[in-house]
């Protein structure tokens, strides 16, 4: 299998990275100790093309061939620089555009999708409650059908984007009795009566990264806000994190790889005992597993990314990637913060921030846990698709 990189796919990598060394690295610092959130990158990536790798042109997308490849890329390396700004490609594209492209109508993705490619409106996917999480099919949250539409109630927890979302993905019971059978989508515009958005501020890390909750009381939506049939919500859930899932392994390799060009680079700068410290075996070893995994990772992730073009169903090895990958940058920022010693324990130190930002992709898109036992129900034969 060839996971050579054509030269348009090369030229848009590197276009995110000059980017995000442009845009955001000389505030970035500084933002994530205020925790603050730039509305305007998303802008300015939208005007980039950032967010236009998976639609059509009649929408401002970009209609790629090897779309799913260079949003892949491009996500990997806004990570390696900010992994608080990575996020922006799953609310963006991986989630809210896929959606709306595979499951809505034209009257919705003609309202919806143009904002999100041009990163003029702000858009999400909301699954997680307070008591819902890997458990998707035990949400609260309801739609009620009603002549001219639906009645929403519930809360949604933990939703990225949030409270600068101009629109979302939101997943509702519309028949609690059929459980999961019973789940519906819909496309929503957050500027509806009864939606209120309320910001989280508690967070381990990515903190210029937004997170938050959305309430629905008694919100009002049109019939025309569902997405694909009554009752499929849960399948289109499912689809939909098979590709949010390829973006957060994405958002992993990148952090990997800033872990060890940090780790790296201190280990070059540091003397202890009359040489540098890469000079000793014991840091030679952790750099080399370090290098180890994250090829391996990457190699994983650009399998998944490459298979998605093909129009493979490719379940198995997104979750493989998203499984590897987290894992990969966690072990990589733990090493790291080992190699810088007590500096590596400072704000003062990247590695620091990358070691609490590398949580995340453990818990996103399905925990570490959850991946492990789809791998494990294909390798037992218990799943086929």
């Amino acid at each position: 299998m060839d996971f050579k990189i054509s030269d348009e796919l090369e030229s848009m990598r590197k276009m995110a990275y000059d980017f995000a060394v442009k845009n955001i690295k000389p505030t970035m610092e500084e933002d994530e100790k205020e925790h603050k959130y730039r509305p305007e990158y998303l802008k300015k990536m939208g005007d980039q093309g950032m967010f236009a790798c998976l639609a059509p042109e009649k929408f401002g997308g970009l209609e790629l061939e090897e779309g799913n490849m260079a949003a892949t890329l491009m996500a990997m390396e806004v990570a390696r620089v900010s992994p608080s700004w990575g996020l922006p490609f799953n609310l963006q594209m991986n989630g809210p555009q896929n959606v709306l492209l595979k499951y809505g109508s034209e009257e919705l993705k003609e309202q919806f999708l143009p904002g999100l490619i041009a990163g003029t409106s702000g858009g999400c996917f909301a699954i997680t409650e307070p008591n819902s999480g890997s458990d998707v099919a035990s949400m609260k949250t309801t739609a009620v059908e009603v002549d001219d539409g639906f009645i929403l109630n519930g809360t949604k927890t933990w939703i990225s984007g949030v409270p600068y979302c101009g629109c979302g993905v939101v997943y509702a019971m519309t028949d609690k009795a059929a459980k999961h059978k019973g789940m519906s989508a819909f496309f929503i515009d957050f500027n509806a009566p009864g939606v209120v958005q309320r910001a989280i501020t508690t967070k381990l890390g990515l903190h210029c990264a937004p997170t938050g909750e959305i309430f629905f009381e008694e919100a009002k939506i049109p019939k025309t806000a569902l997405l694909g049939k009554l009752g499929q919500g849960f399948a289109i859930c499912m689809t939909m994190l098979n590709f949010t899932r390829l973006s957060s392994a994405a958002r992993a390799v990148g952090v990997a790889q800033s872990c060890i060009e940090e780790a790296c680079k201190y280990s070059n700068e540091r003397e202890q005992f009359g040489q540098a410290i890469g000079q000793f075996q014991m840091i030679q070893e952790q750099i080399g597993r370090m290098s180890v995994e994250h090829e391996a990772s990457k190699l994983l992730l650009l399998r998944a990314a490459w298979q998605k073009d093909q129009g493979m169903n490719n379940t198995l090895e997104t979750s493989m990637a998203k499984y590897f990958c987290a894992e990969s940058a966690n072990f990589c920022a733990s090493e790291a913060v080992k190699i810088f010693g007590s500096y590596g324990f400072s704000s003062e130190y990247p590695v620091e921030r990358f070691y609490r930002d590398a949580k995340s992709y453990q818990i996103v898109e399905g925990t570490s846990n959850v991946q492990k036992m789809i791998i494990a129900q294909f390798a037992l034969g218990y799943r086929k698709a």
